[in-house]
């Protein structure tokens, strides 16, 4: 597998761009900024985009994604439930003083479960609201990966003090649908270093706090 990971934008998103080197199509993760490096990388390696994932709306992840779109004419997909953060993009380009991008509707849902495929390449997405309600992460057992977007960070979590976010929501999506997967798994955040499963299990003190049952 392809796996190119590309800081984006100002507050430097982990675009992750998938792979397969026989067949070179590819998945785009979180495209928030910085088109044209994403498309060297992809014209590097030779790879046609078939479809773009958005983990979460928000503008430093999302930002992107009908750009490439427009230059690739692959469907951007990311959870419904984001749908508010998306009506509100003008106010979320006011956080940052950046311009407000184009952003659209989803062209289809990221429902839980739901497994995201392209030749060579198969994942399952975990619904983990917390962050937003409509956050996602993709998870790849094959080959031990986890796309976390802000969910879970290396010794850290999501925020949750932006709309929609839920503290109680994050911990306990984390500890059902996070630690539960093996020790073993590479987890990607949405920003920041990668980390393990095993890793956040054991150290990270925000989902090792006694309080938490």
């Amino acid at each position: 597998m392809i796996h190119e990971i590309l800081p984006v934008g100002l507050l430097q998103c982990n675009c992750s761009i998938l792979g397969d080197e026989t067949c070179r199509e590819a998945i785009v993760i979180d495209p928030g900024d910085d088109i044209p490096r994403i498309q060297a990388i992809l014209e590097r390696h030779h790879l046609t985009v078939k479809q773009i994932i958005i983990t979460h709306a928000h503008i430093d992840h999302i930002a992107g994604a009908h750009r490439l779109k427009q230059l690739t004419g692959a469907p951007i997909l990311y959870n419904q439930l984001d749908l508010p953060l998306v009506q509100m993009m003008d106010i979320q380009a006011g956080w940052l003083g950046v311009p407000t991008p184009k952003v659209a509707a989803p062209d289809d849902n990221l429902t839980d479960g739901r497994t995201i495929a392209i030749t060579g390449l198969t994942g399952t997405v975990l619904h983990t609201p917390g962050h937003t309600q409509g956050s996602s992460c993709l998870y790849l057992p094959d080959h031990t990966l986890l796309i976390a977007g802000d969910t879970l960070f290396a010794g850290s979590i999501g925020r949750t003090d932006l709309p929609g976010g839920n503290t109680r929501q994050l911990l306990t999506t984390i500890h059902h649908r996070l630690l539960t997967l093996p020790d073993e798994v590479t987890v990607i955040p949405g920003h920041g270093p990668k980390t393990t499963i095993g890793a956040e299990r054991e150290s990270n003190p925000f989902i090792n706090s006694s309080n938490f049952n």
